[in-house]
Protein backbone atom coordinates (compact mmCIF):
# COMPACT_ATOMS: atom_id res chain seq x y z
CA UNK A 1 0.00 0.00 0.00
CA UNK A 2 1.01 3.39 -0.95
CA UNK A 3 0.74 6.71 1.12
CA UNK A 4 -1.56 7.93 -1.59
CA UNK A 5 -3.99 5.24 -0.74
CA UNK A 6 -4.00 5.56 3.32
CA UNK A 7 -6.53 6.42 5.42
CA UNK A 8 -5.26 8.43 8.47
CA UNK A 9 -6.77 9.74 11.71
CA UNK A 10 -4.89 11.59 14.05
CA UNK A 11 -6.05 12.45 18.01
CA UNK A 12 -4.31 14.67 20.00
CA UNK A 13 -6.06 17.60 22.25
CA UNK A 14 -3.75 20.03 20.82
CA UNK A 15 -5.29 22.01 18.27
CA UNK A 16 -2.18 23.44 16.64
CA UNK A 17 -0.63 20.40 16.47
CA UNK A 18 -4.00 18.77 14.48
CA UNK A 19 -4.21 21.17 12.29
CA UNK A 20 -0.10 21.71 11.95
CA UNK A 21 -0.23 17.63 10.96
CA UNK A 22 -3.49 18.29 8.87
CA UNK A 23 -1.78 20.85 6.41
CA UNK A 24 1.58 18.30 6.40
CA UNK A 25 -0.41 15.00 5.17
CA UNK A 26 -3.74 16.67 3.85
CA UNK A 27 -1.82 16.29 0.35
CA UNK A 28 -0.03 13.06 1.01
CA UNK A 29 -2.77 10.82 1.71
CA UNK A 30 -5.86 9.54 0.43
CA UNK A 31 -8.00 10.32 3.88
CA UNK A 32 -6.67 12.28 6.94
CA UNK A 33 -9.50 12.77 9.68
CA UNK A 34 -8.42 15.03 12.91
CA UNK A 35 -9.63 14.54 16.40
CA UNK A 36 -9.04 15.94 19.83
CA UNK A 37 -11.28 13.91 22.20
CA UNK A 38 -9.94 10.61 22.31
CA UNK A 39 -13.81 9.43 23.63
CA UNK A 40 -14.72 9.32 20.06
CA UNK A 41 -12.52 7.28 18.66
CA UNK A 42 -15.22 4.29 19.01
CA UNK A 43 -17.82 6.56 16.96
CA UNK A 44 -14.62 7.05 14.10
CA UNK A 45 -13.70 3.71 14.12
CA UNK A 46 -17.34 2.50 13.05
CA UNK A 47 -17.73 5.37 10.65
CA UNK A 48 -14.35 5.16 8.39
CA UNK A 49 -11.70 2.84 8.08
CA UNK A 50 -8.25 3.84 9.01
CA UNK A 51 -5.10 2.61 8.33
CA UNK A 52 -2.65 4.13 10.44
CA UNK A 53 -3.42 6.29 13.49
CA UNK A 54 -1.47 8.72 15.06
CA UNK A 55 -2.25 9.01 18.97
CA UNK A 56 -0.88 10.84 21.59
CA UNK A 57 0.19 9.76 25.44
CA UNK A 58 -1.77 12.58 27.02
CA UNK A 59 -5.04 13.89 27.28
CA UNK A 60 -7.43 15.79 29.60
CA UNK A 61 -10.50 13.44 29.62
CA UNK A 62 -12.40 11.41 31.32
CA UNK A 63 -10.39 8.99 31.45
CA UNK A 64 -7.97 9.40 34.18
CA UNK A 65 -5.55 6.41 33.91
CA UNK A 66 -2.06 8.27 34.62
CA UNK A 67 -1.28 7.15 30.72
CA UNK A 68 -4.24 7.61 28.61
CA UNK A 69 -2.21 6.99 25.61
CA UNK A 70 -1.96 3.44 26.22
CA UNK A 71 -5.66 2.96 27.23
CA UNK A 72 -6.36 4.26 23.86
CA UNK A 73 -3.95 2.20 22.41
CA UNK A 74 -5.61 -0.85 23.98
CA UNK A 75 -8.98 0.37 22.83
CA UNK A 76 -8.10 0.58 19.33
CA UNK A 77 -6.37 -2.62 19.50
CA UNK A 78 -9.74 -4.11 20.38
CA UNK A 79 -11.79 -2.49 17.72
CA UNK A 80 -9.23 -3.12 14.64
CA UNK A 81 -6.35 -5.14 15.49
CA UNK A 82 -4.98 -5.00 12.22
CA UNK A 83 -4.43 -1.25 12.40
CA UNK A 84 -1.14 0.69 12.65
CA UNK A 85 -0.78 2.97 15.58
CA UNK A 86 1.99 5.64 15.75
CA UNK A 87 1.95 7.17 19.27
CA UNK A 88 3.23 10.56 19.49
CA UNK A 89 5.73 11.37 23.14
CA UNK A 90 7.57 14.14 24.46
CA UNK A 91 11.20 13.59 25.12
CA UNK A 92 10.40 13.09 28.87
CA UNK A 93 7.83 10.28 28.08
CA UNK A 94 10.33 7.97 26.10
CA UNK A 95 10.16 4.99 28.37
CA UNK A 96 6.66 5.03 28.86
CA UNK A 97 6.19 5.13 24.98
CA UNK A 98 8.67 2.31 24.36
CA UNK A 99 6.43 0.50 26.85
CA UNK A 100 3.69 1.16 24.15
CA UNK A 101 5.06 -1.12 21.81
CA UNK A 102 4.99 -3.74 24.05
CA UNK A 103 0.83 -3.34 24.10
CA UNK A 104 0.56 -3.41 20.24
CA UNK A 105 1.71 0.09 19.04
CA UNK A 106 4.22 0.00 15.84
CA UNK A 107 6.43 3.22 16.60
CA UNK A 108 6.56 6.28 18.21
CA UNK A 109 7.38 9.64 17.10
CA UNK A 110 9.00 12.36 19.05
CA UNK A 111 8.08 15.86 19.20
CA UNK A 112 8.48 18.50 18.25
CA UNK A 113 9.14 16.18 15.14
CA UNK A 114 10.81 17.20 11.43
CA UNK A 115 8.22 17.09 9.10
CA UNK A 116 10.63 14.78 6.73
CA UNK A 117 11.09 12.34 9.57
CA UNK A 118 6.79 12.51 10.04
CA UNK A 119 6.38 11.75 6.52
CA UNK A 120 8.76 9.19 6.20
CA UNK A 121 7.85 7.15 8.89
CA UNK A 122 3.97 6.80 7.70
CA UNK A 123 5.56 6.28 4.40
CA UNK A 124 7.18 2.94 5.26
CA UNK A 125 4.98 2.25 7.61
CA UNK A 126 2.30 2.23 4.38
CA UNK A 127 4.75 0.82 2.74
CA UNK A 128 4.67 -2.41 4.71
CA UNK A 129 1.48 -2.64 5.69
CA UNK A 130 0.11 -5.96 5.54
CA UNK A 131 3.79 -7.73 4.79
CA UNK A 132 4.44 -10.49 5.98
CA UNK A 133 7.87 -9.18 7.10
CA UNK A 134 6.69 -6.56 9.31
CA UNK A 135 6.91 -7.26 12.61
CA UNK A 136 6.22 -5.03 15.59
CA UNK A 137 7.89 -6.98 18.10
CA UNK A 138 11.75 -7.78 18.35
CA UNK A 139 13.47 -9.80 16.35
CA UNK A 140 16.21 -12.32 17.79
CA UNK A 141 18.05 -11.46 14.54
CA UNK A 142 18.01 -7.92 14.93
CA UNK A 143 20.70 -5.87 13.68
CA UNK A 144 21.29 -4.38 16.74
CA UNK A 145 22.09 -7.59 18.22
CA UNK A 146 25.92 -7.86 16.99
CA UNK A 147 28.69 -10.22 17.35
CA UNK A 148 29.48 -8.77 21.38
CA UNK A 149 25.42 -7.99 22.07
CA UNK A 150 24.38 -11.68 22.41
CA UNK A 151 21.50 -12.57 24.29
CA UNK A 152 17.76 -14.31 24.41
CA UNK A 153 16.95 -13.72 27.96
CA UNK A 154 13.92 -11.60 28.44
CA UNK A 155 15.46 -9.11 29.90
CA UNK A 156 18.10 -8.69 27.26
CA UNK A 157 14.97 -9.13 24.64
CA UNK A 158 13.37 -5.60 26.09
CA UNK A 159 16.84 -4.14 26.65
CA UNK A 160 17.31 -4.26 23.00
CA UNK A 161 13.90 -3.88 21.61
CA UNK A 162 14.91 -0.65 23.55
CA UNK A 163 18.09 0.56 22.17
CA UNK A 164 16.12 -0.14 18.94
CA UNK A 165 14.01 2.44 19.32
CA UNK A 166 15.79 5.07 20.49
CA UNK A 167 18.92 4.44 18.57
CA UNK A 168 18.01 6.82 15.02
CA UNK A 169 16.64 9.60 17.69
CA UNK A 170 19.20 12.39 18.68
CA UNK A 171 18.19 11.61 22.62
CA UNK A 172 20.97 12.16 25.26
CA UNK A 173 21.38 8.39 27.26
CA UNK A 174 22.17 7.49 29.90
CA UNK A 175 23.98 3.65 30.50
CA UNK A 176 23.56 2.37 33.89
CA UNK A 177 24.99 -1.37 34.90
CA UNK A 178 27.75 -3.04 37.03
CA UNK A 179 31.52 -3.09 35.67
CA UNK A 180 31.76 -6.05 32.76
CA UNK A 181 28.41 -5.67 31.44
CA UNK A 182 29.31 -4.13 28.14
CA UNK A 183 28.30 -0.50 28.29
CA UNK A 184 30.66 0.64 25.90
CA UNK A 185 29.19 -2.01 23.57
CA UNK A 186 26.06 -0.94 23.78
CA UNK A 187 26.70 2.78 23.53
CA UNK A 188 28.49 1.67 19.74
CA UNK A 189 25.46 -0.09 18.83
CA UNK A 190 23.80 3.06 19.44
CA UNK A 191 26.03 5.10 17.49
CA UNK A 192 26.28 2.31 14.97
CA UNK A 193 22.16 2.51 14.49
CA UNK A 194 21.82 6.49 14.62
CA UNK A 195 21.84 8.64 11.65
CA UNK A 196 25.25 9.82 12.61
CA UNK A 197 26.85 6.23 12.43
CA UNK A 198 29.24 7.57 9.19
CA UNK A 199 30.61 10.35 12.02
CA UNK A 200 33.20 10.04 14.55
CA UNK A 201 32.58 7.96 17.91
CA UNK A 202 34.83 9.30 20.46
CA UNK A 203 34.89 7.49 24.02
CA UNK A 204 36.57 9.48 26.52
CA UNK A 205 36.86 7.62 30.05
CA UNK A 206 36.53 11.08 32.29
CA UNK A 207 36.94 9.03 35.49
CA UNK A 208 40.42 8.77 35.03
CA UNK A 209 40.58 12.27 34.18
CA UNK A 210 42.23 14.67 36.60
CA UNK A 211 41.52 18.29 37.66
CA UNK A 212 44.05 19.68 35.55
CA UNK A 213 43.31 17.40 32.06
CA UNK A 214 39.67 17.22 31.94
CA UNK A 215 38.89 20.63 30.57
CA UNK A 216 42.25 20.82 28.40
CA UNK A 217 41.03 16.75 27.23
CA UNK A 218 37.52 17.69 26.73
CA UNK A 219 37.23 21.08 25.81
CA UNK A 220 41.20 21.00 24.07
CA UNK A 221 43.86 24.36 24.54
CA UNK A 222 45.98 26.95 22.72
CA UNK A 223 49.72 26.70 22.46
CA UNK A 224 51.36 28.31 25.48
CA UNK A 225 48.05 28.12 27.64
CA UNK A 226 49.98 26.08 30.31
CA UNK A 227 53.41 24.66 30.85
CA UNK A 228 53.37 21.36 28.73
CA UNK A 229 50.56 23.34 26.02
CA UNK A 230 53.47 23.36 22.98
CA UNK A 231 50.71 22.90 20.53
CA UNK A 232 47.27 23.90 19.97
CA UNK A 233 44.99 20.75 20.32
CA UNK A 234 41.31 20.11 19.66
CA UNK A 235 39.05 18.56 22.72
CA UNK A 236 37.16 15.95 22.48
CA UNK A 237 34.17 17.51 22.17
CA UNK A 238 34.88 18.87 18.32
CA UNK A 239 36.34 15.63 17.98
CA UNK A 240 32.87 14.39 17.75
CA UNK A 241 31.69 16.88 16.19
CA UNK A 242 28.11 15.93 14.41
CA UNK A 243 28.46 12.23 15.50
CA UNK A 244 28.86 10.79 19.21
CA UNK A 245 30.32 11.38 22.20
CA UNK A 246 30.50 8.35 25.08
CA UNK A 247 31.27 9.91 28.54
CA UNK A 248 32.47 6.63 30.19
CA UNK A 249 31.98 6.78 34.19
CA UNK A 250 30.42 9.85 34.49
CA UNK A 251 29.40 9.36 37.66
CA UNK A 252 33.03 9.58 38.98
CA UNK A 253 33.88 12.97 38.24
CA UNK A 254 34.04 15.76 40.42
CA UNK A 255 31.30 18.98 41.40
CA UNK A 256 33.32 21.64 39.67
CA UNK A 257 34.00 19.37 36.42
CA UNK A 258 30.16 18.77 36.69
CA UNK A 259 29.94 22.34 36.51
CA UNK A 260 31.90 22.99 33.39
CA UNK A 261 30.43 19.72 31.48
CA UNK A 262 27.06 21.46 32.00
CA UNK A 263 28.23 24.59 30.91
CA UNK A 264 29.28 23.12 27.39
CA UNK A 265 26.32 20.61 27.38
CA UNK A 266 23.76 23.85 27.82
CA UNK A 267 25.30 26.19 25.38
CA UNK A 268 26.65 23.33 22.60
CA UNK A 269 29.88 25.02 22.39
CA UNK A 270 33.16 25.15 23.79
CA UNK A 271 36.02 27.43 24.59
CA UNK A 272 39.77 26.11 24.76
CA UNK A 273 41.77 26.76 26.98
CA UNK A 274 43.62 29.95 26.57
CA UNK A 275 41.08 31.12 24.37
CA UNK A 276 38.07 33.35 24.48
CA UNK A 277 36.29 32.22 21.04
CA UNK A 278 33.41 29.93 21.67
CA UNK A 279 33.11 27.04 18.91
CA UNK A 280 29.76 25.50 18.38
CA UNK A 281 29.67 21.69 18.63
CA UNK A 282 26.91 18.92 17.51
CA UNK A 283 27.54 16.19 19.24
CA UNK A 284 24.75 12.70 20.37
CA UNK A 285 25.56 12.27 24.06
CA UNK A 286 26.28 8.79 25.55
CA UNK A 287 27.29 8.67 29.25
CA UNK A 288 27.30 5.74 31.23
CA UNK A 289 28.20 4.87 34.93
CA UNK A 290 28.19 1.74 37.29
CA UNK A 291 27.03 4.02 40.50
CA UNK A 292 23.45 3.37 40.97
CA UNK A 293 21.08 5.81 39.62
CA UNK A 294 19.42 6.88 43.37
CA UNK A 295 23.09 7.22 44.55
CA UNK A 296 23.77 9.60 41.30
CA UNK A 297 20.59 11.48 42.61
CA UNK A 298 22.21 12.29 45.93
CA UNK A 299 23.23 16.38 44.98
CA UNK A 300 26.36 16.21 47.29
CA UNK A 301 28.13 14.03 45.12
CA UNK A 302 26.37 14.83 41.65
CA UNK A 303 24.33 17.80 40.06
CA UNK A 304 20.72 17.08 39.54
CA UNK A 305 20.48 19.32 36.61
CA UNK A 306 23.63 17.40 35.41
CA UNK A 307 21.58 14.06 35.32
CA UNK A 308 18.51 15.78 33.59
CA UNK A 309 20.45 16.90 30.81
CA UNK A 310 22.28 13.44 30.14
CA UNK A 311 19.45 11.40 30.90
CA UNK A 312 16.72 12.31 28.06
CA UNK A 313 16.50 8.24 28.43
CA UNK A 314 18.27 5.57 30.27
CA UNK A 315 19.44 2.20 29.40
CA UNK A 316 19.99 -0.25 32.50
CA UNK A 317 22.32 -3.42 31.33
CA UNK A 318 21.40 -6.49 34.19
CA UNK A 319 24.25 -8.17 35.10
CA UNK A 320 24.98 -11.41 34.52
CA UNK A 321 23.63 -13.49 37.33
CA UNK A 322 20.53 -12.17 36.12
CA UNK A 323 20.56 -13.35 32.37
CA UNK A 324 19.92 -17.25 32.61
CA UNK A 325 20.75 -19.52 30.07
CA UNK A 326 22.54 -16.30 28.13
CA UNK A 327 25.59 -17.22 30.34
CA UNK A 328 25.79 -20.49 28.58
CA UNK A 329 25.51 -18.71 25.12
CA UNK A 330 28.51 -16.22 26.05
CA UNK A 331 30.48 -19.00 26.75
CA UNK A 332 29.86 -21.13 23.61
CA UNK A 333 30.54 -17.40 21.79
CA UNK A 334 33.75 -17.08 23.60
CA UNK A 335 35.05 -20.64 23.44
CA UNK A 336 34.24 -20.17 19.47
CA UNK A 337 36.58 -17.19 19.64
CA UNK A 338 39.76 -18.79 22.13
CA UNK A 339 39.15 -22.24 20.35
CA UNK A 340 40.23 -21.01 16.28
CA UNK A 341 42.33 -18.22 18.03
CA UNK A 342 44.80 -20.99 19.93
CA UNK A 343 44.43 -23.60 17.54
CA UNK A 344 42.26 -26.22 19.59
CA UNK A 345 39.82 -28.73 18.64
CA UNK A 346 37.24 -27.67 21.51
CA UNK A 347 34.04 -28.73 20.48
CA UNK A 348 31.80 -27.53 23.79
CA UNK A 349 31.15 -27.93 27.50
CA UNK A 350 30.56 -30.91 29.72
CA UNK A 351 26.99 -31.29 31.22
CA UNK A 352 29.14 -30.83 34.45
CA UNK A 353 30.94 -27.72 33.45
CA UNK A 354 27.52 -25.89 31.95
CA UNK A 355 26.12 -26.68 35.56
CA UNK A 356 29.33 -25.26 36.92
CA UNK A 357 28.63 -21.98 34.71
CA UNK A 358 24.88 -21.54 35.60
CA UNK A 359 25.25 -21.94 39.44
CA UNK A 360 28.13 -19.50 39.64
CA UNK A 361 27.41 -15.66 40.35
CA UNK A 362 29.60 -13.95 38.58
CA UNK A 363 30.51 -11.11 39.62
CA UNK A 364 32.50 -9.74 37.25
CA UNK A 365 29.83 -9.82 34.78
CA UNK A 366 30.36 -10.56 31.17
CA UNK A 367 34.15 -9.51 31.48
CA UNK A 368 34.52 -12.65 34.42
CA UNK A 369 33.14 -14.90 31.79
CA UNK A 370 35.26 -13.65 28.60
CA UNK A 371 38.53 -14.11 30.72
CA UNK A 372 37.19 -17.59 32.14
CA UNK A 373 36.49 -18.98 29.04
CA UNK A 374 40.12 -17.88 27.80
CA UNK A 375 41.70 -19.25 30.34
CA UNK A 376 39.70 -22.30 30.33
CA UNK A 377 40.47 -22.98 26.48
CA UNK A 378 44.32 -22.28 27.07
CA UNK A 379 44.50 -24.78 29.51
CA UNK A 380 42.35 -27.91 28.50
CA UNK A 381 44.06 -30.42 27.43
CA UNK A 382 40.22 -32.13 26.53
CA UNK A 383 37.93 -32.07 23.37
CA UNK A 384 35.11 -30.35 25.67
CA UNK A 385 35.59 -27.95 28.27
CA UNK A 386 35.11 -29.57 31.64
CA UNK A 387 33.77 -28.11 34.89
CA UNK A 388 38.24 -28.63 36.46
CA UNK A 389 38.97 -26.27 33.82
CA UNK A 390 36.59 -23.19 34.50
CA UNK A 391 38.68 -21.61 37.66
CA UNK A 392 36.78 -17.67 38.47
CA UNK A 393 39.19 -15.35 39.03
CA UNK A 394 40.54 -14.52 42.89
CA UNK A 395 39.95 -10.96 41.99
CA UNK A 396 36.33 -10.31 42.36
CA UNK A 397 35.49 -10.17 45.97
CA UNK A 398 31.63 -9.57 45.62
CA UNK A 399 30.05 -12.91 46.98
CA UNK A 400 26.60 -12.60 47.76
CA UNK A 401 26.53 -16.60 48.47
CA UNK A 402 29.14 -15.65 51.57
CA UNK A 403 26.46 -13.95 54.43
CA UNK A 404 28.68 -16.06 56.98
CA UNK A 405 31.99 -15.86 57.37
CA UNK A 406 33.69 -19.04 55.96
CA UNK A 407 35.77 -19.78 58.61
CA UNK A 408 33.58 -20.51 60.94
CA UNK A 409 33.96 -24.34 62.67
CA UNK A 410 30.45 -25.04 61.08
CA UNK A 411 31.66 -23.59 57.49
CA UNK A 412 35.55 -25.41 58.03
CA UNK A 413 33.48 -28.99 58.74
CA UNK A 414 31.04 -28.68 55.29
CA UNK A 415 34.31 -27.46 53.72
CA UNK A 416 35.95 -30.65 54.74
CA UNK A 417 33.34 -32.91 54.63
CA UNK A 418 32.29 -31.97 50.85
CA UNK A 419 36.35 -32.23 49.93
CA UNK A 420 36.15 -35.29 51.54
CA UNK A 421 33.43 -36.97 49.65
CA UNK A 422 34.90 -35.47 45.82
CA UNK A 423 37.59 -37.14 46.22
CA UNK A 424 36.24 -40.27 47.62
CA UNK A 425 34.37 -39.85 44.13
CA UNK A 426 37.25 -38.77 42.44
CA UNK A 427 36.01 -35.54 40.97
CA UNK A 428 32.81 -37.44 40.03
CA UNK A 429 30.22 -34.56 40.85
CA UNK A 430 27.21 -36.50 40.31
CA UNK A 431 27.93 -38.76 42.72
CA UNK A 432 29.02 -36.63 45.38
CA UNK A 433 26.33 -34.47 45.48
CA UNK A 434 23.97 -37.36 45.27
CA UNK A 435 26.06 -38.85 48.92
CA UNK A 436 25.88 -35.44 50.55
CA UNK A 437 22.05 -35.11 49.61
CA UNK A 438 22.78 -31.88 47.02
CA UNK A 439 21.78 -31.26 43.61
CA UNK A 440 24.84 -30.37 41.66
CA UNK A 441 23.93 -26.86 41.65
CA UNK A 442 23.55 -26.71 45.23
CA UNK A 443 27.04 -28.74 45.38
CA UNK A 444 28.53 -25.88 43.02
CA UNK A 445 27.85 -23.17 44.62
CA UNK A 446 29.24 -24.75 47.92
CA UNK A 447 32.63 -25.23 45.86
CA UNK A 448 32.69 -21.21 44.63
CA UNK A 449 31.89 -20.35 48.19
CA UNK A 450 34.60 -22.04 49.67
CA UNK A 451 37.02 -21.75 46.59
CA UNK A 452 37.67 -25.78 45.94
Amino acid sequence: MTLKNASILVVDDDVDMLTAIHMLLKTEVKQIVTEKNPENIRSLFSQYHFDIVLLDMNFTSAINTGNEGIFWLRTIKELKPETDVIMITAYGAIDLAVRTLKEGASDFIVKPWHNERLLTTIKEMARKKGSQEYKSSINPDSTIIGKELLGESEIMRDMFFKVEKIAPTDANILILGENGTGKDGIARAIHQHSRRNNKPYIKVDVGALTETLFESELFGHKKGSFTDAREDRVGRFESADNGTLFLDEIGNISLQQQAKLLTVLQNRQVTRLGSNEAIPVDIRLICATNVPLAELANENRFRKDLIYRINTVEIVIPPLRKRGNDIILLAEHYRNIYSNKYMKNIGGFTGDARDKLLSYHFPGNVRELQYTIERAVIMSDNDMLQASDLIFSPIESNMPETAEPVDTNLSKMEKHTILKVIEKHQGNITRAAKELGLTRTALYRRISKYDI
